[in-house]
């Protein structure tokens, strides 16, 4: 996770969780985690094209080729990449919170869990 993707804002389901942000009842939760985790899919499709425009070659061994993908392609793949990522990761994130404050723990252990189905799922 990249340092400078901003917390998640306050989540409540129920009563439970911290006031000031999101309020969600316990019936529409799923529906909620349910819509993140889907547009945590297209964010990994957008971040798989970025790689592509950041590793982008020049078609032929000439200068106009080689200067626009080391000097325009390449860049602004990186920086395009850089911003899917963070994005990607503070989408992630709030999933995590969202998964918490339904289960009425802390985020915390809410990423514990996330890793121990992840490598359940790899074994």
């Amino acid at each position: 996770m990249s340092s400078d993707v901003p917390p998640t804002p306050p989540i409540m389901v129920g009563g439970y969780g911290t006031a000031g942000g999101y309020k969600f009842s316990e019936d529409e939760i799923d529906s909620v985690i349910k819509q993140w985790e889907d547009l945590l899919a297209h964010m990994n499709d957008d971040l798989t094209d970025a790689r592509k425009i950041k590793e982008v070659q020049p078609p032929a061994k000439e200068f106009a080729s080689e200067d626009f993908v080391s000097q325009g392609a390449n860049p602004s793949g990186e920086t395009l990449l850089q911003q899917h990522q963070r994005m990607y990761d503070y989408v992630n994130n709030f999933i995590t919170a969202l998964r918490a404050a339904k289960n009425k723990i802390k985020v915390s252990e809410q990423e514990n869990r996330d890793q121990m189905n992840k490598q359940a799922k790899g074994a």
